[in-house]
């Protein structure tokens, strides 16, 4: 009987690619358009004065709510596998996502002060994390295991993921200074709401397997499942209403449940008896890899935490006598993966078999990115407003580079190595490195220093550079490991 992807391998109206990339491709640049361009003015607006039209927080603590809120996005990737595998569906589990995603938004943009932050941005997060493990999960089916495409047509999703977020800041930002941030937060709202609509007209042309639940949860269980749900949203009342999580811990808190719920879902994936030898074996493999990616979004994220600071302080952001708007930068990374991704694209497509293994590209990737943290140093000493914007141009160049060795292929891999019965539940994994790797990077955030920034941006490129070195080095154990899969 043929599948899905089989039915798909001769399917190239879409670049290449089969059509229904297309309805995913699309759904995910108005998401990514929303997510970023809210994220592009989010840590200005905790940290910036009330008279300036911000909340008037810490910036320490800013950066921290920033970080905690990303890993808290990878995180729910979790629960939105979970109800994609077990009640809903992938395909279904994002239709209701993106609906989540645009009441978060809507939150932001007209609910004022704290209450709006705290409101949009959990809305957000769970919405976010359902759409981010469904999608990715369901651009996997359109592909045979064999079909070399596949890389290939993730560098292509990936393409549109960096559509939105080049113009989400870019707009934002442009109406957060002009009108306020809550116009901006209000632009990522109409966003979202135009991704929703072209899903629900393209959904119909996704294969017959998004739309079925791998591994159905009994109806008799549905009441246990409800009271455990209500039971964690009594712990977290609890704990904020005591004081136990608090702005300035919160980023740690999220890094020490990520990585508790990494440990139990690789514990329980390993110990199922309906996995084989080979796919076990594959989940093993998948480790190094998680590492690794948790070391490399921990610097990666900072364009969000340290380098939005050393924009707004640090950067010379004088444009033909007019400061562009701080947000703006985050446009920049984009911009190089719309260039690059369809290089990177067409490269693995023609090396086929002869390209870098996975352990390799996430080696590379890893190294690169802490590169790009030491090129820093020549530039920390040059005083508040006079890093020149080449500098950062030049930095987020070699981050995307490296982005480009690892994001797209750990989503392509996280497929690849998938046992059958957890197939959404291990992109889910994948997105808990990127998880601990965002809380840290807020983490991290609080011992920037602006007076001393030598040792931080040597030490920690330093330590991604070493990361990566190892992976290299175990890359030919890894790929044994992966039974077949490269």
């Amino acid at each position: 009987m043929s599948t899905a992807a089989d039915e798909t391998t001769h399917d190239t109206g879409f670049f290449g690619q089969p059509r229904a990339l297309a309805t995913l491709f699309g759904v995910e640049t108005w998401e990514r358009f929303s997510f970023y361009g809210m994220q592009g003015i989010l840590l200005i607006y905790l940290y910036y004065s009330v008279a300036d039209g911000g909340l008037g927080l810490d910036e320490a603590d800013a950066a921290g709510i920033v970080g905690a809120y990303g890993g808290g996005v990878y995180l729910a990737t979790v629960l939105g596998a979970w109800v994609a595998d077990r009640l809903l569906s992938s395909e279904r589990t994002l239709f209701v996502s993106a609906a989540i995603v645009m009441c978060g938004h809507i939150a932001l943009a007209l609910i004022p002060a704290v209450a709006g932050v705290a409101i949009g941005l959990v809305l957000i997060a769970l919405g976010s994390g359902g759409l981010k493990a469904t999608a990715t999960s369901i651009v996997g089916t359109l592909y045979s295991p064999d079909d070399t495409r596949r890389d290939a047509g993730f560098s292509l999703y990936y393409l549109g993921i960096n559509l939105g977020a080049f113009f989400g800041p870019l707009l934002t930002g442009l109406l957060q200074t002009t009108l306020g941030f809550h116009f901006g937060f209000g632009l990522a709202a109409v966003g979202m709401a135009a991704g929703l609509i072209q899903y629900s007209i393209g959904r119909r042309r996704l294969p017959d397997v998004a739309r079925e639940i791998p591994n159905p949860l009994p109806r008799r269980r549905y009441p246990l499942i409800a009271g455990i749900a209500a039971g964690v949203v009594v712990v977290i009342a609890i704990a904020f209403l005591t004081g136990l999580v608090t702005t300035g811990n919160l980023a740690l808190v999220v890094i020490g449940v990520t990585a508790l719920a990494a440990i139990a879902y690789f514990i329980v994936i390993l110990a199922d008896r309906g996995i084989s030898g080979d796919e076990r074996s594959r989940v093993v493999a998948f480790i190094p890899l998680f590492l690794a990616s948790a070391a490399f979004w921990s610097i990666y994220q900072q364009q969000f935490t340290v380098l939005t600071i050393y924009s707004d302080q640090r950067l010379d952001r004088s444009l033909f006598g007019w400061e562009f708007p701080v947000s703006w930068v985050q446009s920049i990374n984009p911009v190089f993966i719309i260039v690059l991704s369809g290089v990177f694209a067409a490269l693995w497509t023609r090396l086929g078999r002869r390209q870098p293994s996975t352990p390799v590209k996430f080696g590379l990737g890893t190294i690169g990115v802490g590169l790009g943290f030491l090129l820093f140093l020549p530039f920390v000493a040059t005083g508040e407003n006079g890093t020149p914007l080449i500098a950062i141009i030049l930095i987020l160049l070699v981050f995307t580079v490296s982005e480009l060795l690892l994001s797209p292929i750990g989503l392509s891999v996280s497929t690849k190595l998938a046992p059958s019965k957890f197939r959404t539940q291990m992109v889910a994994l994948f997105f808990l490195s990127i998880a601990i790797g965002s809380a840290a990077s807020g983490q991290l955030a609080g011992l920037y220093n602006p007076e001393d920034e030598a040792p931080y941006f040597g030490t920690l490129g330093a330590i991604a550079v070493a990361i990566g070195a190892l992976l290299l080095l175990g890359s030919r154990p890894v790929l044994r490991a992966m039974r077949g899969v490269t």
